[in-house]
């Protein structure tokens, strides 16, 4: 049976970019699967903590080849 993993919201985060990418590898997961909202903060938000998207971007390109998106 294939197991996925879903995440959303990122908005740019580092620390929330490892976390889902630290939980997508204990789940044992064959694909994560990212709906939305990785990058930008949008127009209305305040910066996430860890804001930095040019690092999230590196660090989910790491595990792209396991990446739906």
């Amino acid at each position: 049976m294939m197991k996925l993993m879903f995440a959303s919201d990122i908005h740019g985060s580092l620390p929330a970019t490892e976390r889902v990418v630290e939980l997508f590898v204990q789940s044992g997961a064959q694909w994560l699967v990212i709906l939305g909202d990785v990058l930008n903060h949008g127009p209305r938000n305040a910066l996430p903590e860890g804001y930095a998207p040019a690092k999230v971007a590196e660090r989910l390109n790491e595990v792209a080849h396991k990446v739906i998106a």
